[in-house]
């Protein structure tokens, strides 16, 4: 729940004419699908011409869009109704979804302890506060009340130098537009301070009177959540004073495509990322203890990866995270006097064990802890601040490890998840290297000891060795009859570490395998690996993808009728563009909230920022060929080609990729030739890209999905 001062930069993330799809309503065996509205647009990209016959779905608030999506969802929630065992599943997941969730305690400036936890009866996570490590937690602010719905979320919160006021942040349903507001942490009270329109930020303190924080302007209305983001800036907001009144303090007019994110280091350091052009990020710092600081620039590209430490070293040098020189990361120690890199000194080199350091934090005042990702697993280890090694944090199994610890407190917390463990949280003693457990979570009638998590390594297309995790119930074996849920992502150097979801113990408990496959694009094994998965070399990861679907059927866990795919984001792009080239492989398919018109996909609020990884169809010409070569929309077969059953998911606030995504999608597939399987949309109201998602909806999306599946592979899950 807590959020660094500086919120990440985002990433998330056919030769000749393109088939021309036809718009009159098809109908499958079951199904009439809306005509959707269509025009015979067409344009051209390096002499190729491109059909594009639903370009007014891009206008998501015109009068026959909102009429052709309330037809979609009626036609699809008909459908699902019609799903016999569907209520039931409502229940499960409904009973599955509520257990306690607890955060670790973070010791704030106030001097208190500040936690977030849900008991399983609310949608949002309530922030409580301790006077001391188990005194009587309070109500501090509960997100639960900012809505009737649980719609609004609590997405950050940050408190001023001495602890006095907390700047918190909000989503309003999913959106990606950000509020602030600011309390009195002594009384609770809420000051006047409003912030609208900010995005991609946090809220860093400048001591108790003010703070900074990135926003755009004022967009248009009827294009808020589907016009292009330009001209990100850092204004700095004086307590007690309208927003007109803030100062803008970096701002870059002859570069509109770049994030601007912003980050007070140790009280003295005003450090500005600029991002969204490159793999990584610049960094320019100024010291906020002189009267007229110039700017001194740390690093002007955006090549690599560069992220202050919360303070400085003790001779006033600054830590940082970076994958300059170090495609698999390091830490450093730079002198802001001397801040070019053939002077920057390694602390934490890069992993002698051919691991990627995944991220380092403070762990009290004397130590630092970093966290590895192994073969998609995490480890960590604790330094001194020379970068000696103190100890090792021994984990149970494969998972993933996170840990609230700063300069401040010596108390040290990590939680640990996976598969099939839910968050549990512990205390560490880096001088003995042991973990104290703080508080387990259970869920009743899930017993993690009744599954097992193994890695596999599959042979990908090129002789690429690919890991993949498999999660099934100790009585499964491989006998080719079981429905296998196959997973992946594959991008934006996002690595796939073991995780936990409440929602998936359903497909477990009932014989189910879950399978999940760390595809080239992320970042399991350093840059190396993410750019094996970027621009040219994307079709890397779709046949990943598909090497690990035939793995799992060529070693008898499943088959083509028993498997189904999902993905959501980059990932939606990835089961669509493999739906496309292998129709036969798959009986479901769930591309949720997908990137799936490559030739456009950058004309969208910040798709401009996802280029680094994609390319775009105005780079080249041998560019636009590889993209519309596999773009999902573009490459629908239309000859009878059977295809697998798909239901599309996106929501109406998704302004990270915006829904005309997933409707040009659906329509064209619809309208296409692709056997009589259904072809669902499921568009949800009030909800956004997935973060901050009340745990109702939730329940009522996964309810849908494994109704879907379920019914469209022939098993009903309520049998006995």
């Amino acid at each position: 729940m807590y959020m660094s001062n500086r919120t990440p930069i985002i990433s998330l993330a056919l030769a000749g004419a393109a088939l021309a799809m036809s718009t009159s309503c098809k109908k499958s065996e079951t199904l009439n699908y809306p005509a959707a509205p269509s025009d015979s647009t067409t344009y051209e990209v390096f002499g190729m011409e491109v059909s594009d016959p639903y370009r007014p779905l891009e206008n998501d608030t015109a009068a026959a869009t909102l009429a052709w999506v309330e037809a979609e969802n009626n036609l699809t929630q008909s459908y699902l109704a019609a799903i016999p065992f569907r209520e039931e599943l409502r229940r499960r997941l409904t009973a599955l979804n509520r257990y306690e969730r607890v955060g670790a305690p973070s010791l704030e400036a106030d001097g208190r302890y500040y936690f977030s936890a849900n008991d399983g009866s609310h949608n949002q996570s309530i922030i409580y506060r301790m006077d001391s490590l188990g005194a009587e937690p309070r109500v501090f602010i509960d997100p639960n009340a900012l809505s009737d719905d649980g719609t609004v979320a609590l997405t950050g919160l940050f408190f001023s130098r001495d602890g006095s006021r907390a700047a918190y942040t909000i989503s309003r349903s999913g959106s990606d537009w950000t509020e602030i507001y600011v309390l009195d942490t002594e009384t609770g009270q809420l000051l006047d301070d409003h912030i609208e329109w900010a995005k991609f930020t946090g809220a860093a303190w400048d001591g108790n009177d003010g703070f900074y924080y990135s926003a755009y302007s004022r967009p248009e209305q009827g294009s808020v959540y589907s016009g292009t983001n330009e001209f990100h800036k850092v204004y700095y907001h004086r307590l007690g004073t309208p927003q007109s009144e803030d100062r803008m303090i970096y701002g870059n007019p002859d570069e509109p495509l770049h994030f601007h994110n912003v980050d007070v280091v140790d009280g003295r350091w005003l450090a500005i990322y600029g991002g969204g052009q490159g793999h990584g990020n610049s960094l320019t710092v100024r010291d906020l203890s002189k009267p007229s600081p110039a700017w001194i620039t740390v690093e002007p590209s955006q090549d690599n990866t560069l992220e202050l430490l919360e303070k400085t070293l003790p001779d006033g040098r600054l830590l940082a995270f970076t994958s300059a020189d170090a495609p698999r990361n390091r830490l450093v120690a730079i002198d802001p006097g001397r801040p070019a890199r053939a002077d920057w000194q390694t602390i934490i080199p890069e992993d002698s064990l051919g691991g990627v350091l995944a991220s380092v934090q403070f762990a009290g005042p004397d130590h630092l802890v970093a966290v590895y990702d192994r073969d998609a697993s995490q480890h960590a280890t604790i330094y001194d601040l020379d970068g000696a090694p103190v100890s090792e944090v021994t984990l149970p199994t494969f998972g993933n490890i996170a840990f609230a610890s700063d300069s401040r407190s010596r108390e040290l917390f990590y939680t640990f998840s996976s598969f099939v463990y839910p968050s549990t949280i512990y205390t560490y003693d880096p001088s003995t290297g042991e973990s104290t457990l703080y508080h387990a979570t259970e869920i009743e009638g899930h017993n993690p000891e009744d599954y097992i998590t193994e890695q596999v390594f599959y042979t990908s297309a090129d002789g690429t060795r690919v890991p993949m995790f498999t999660v099934r119930r100790r009585d499964v074996e491989a006998d080719g009859t079981n429905p296998v849920y196959l997973y992946g992502y594959g991008g934006f150097a996002i690595s796939l570490n073991p995780s936990f979801n409440a929602n998936r113990l359903l497909w477990l408990q009932n014989g189910g395998i879950y399978a999940q496959a760390n595809l080239r694009g992320g970042n399991e094994y350093g840059e190396e690996w993410h750019e094996a998965g970027t621009k040219m070399n994307k079709l890397n990861v779709f046949n990943d993808f598909i090497a690990a679907a035939e793995y799992m059927v060529d070693n008898n866990w499943t088959k083509p009728e028993l498997l189904t795919i999902e993905g959501g984001s980059n990932g939606g792009l990835l089961v669509g563009a493999v739906t496309n080239m292998r129709p036969d492989l798959f009986a479901v398919a769930i591309p949720r909230v997908g990137v799936m018109d490559m030739m456009r996909y950058h004309m969208f609020t910040i798709g401009w920022n996802w280029a680094h990884d994609y390319g775009t169809a105005d780079d080249s010409e041998e560019m636009a060929r590889y993209l519309l070569d596999y773009s999902p929309v573009h490459n629908i077969r239309n000859d009878g080609t059977p295809y697998p059953a798909i239901m599309v998911t996106t929501a109406d606030h998704d302004d990270r990729v915006v829904p005309a995504h997933s409707f040009k999608y659906a329509a064209t597939l619809q309208a296409a030739d692709t056997g009589s399987k259904p072809k669902l949309i499921r568009i949800d109201s009030k909800a956004g890209h997935g973060a901050g998602k009340p745990v109702s909806k939730v329940v009522d999306e996964y309810t849908d999905i494994y109704s879907f599946i379920y019914n469209n592979i022939g098993i009903d899950p309520t049998a006995e």
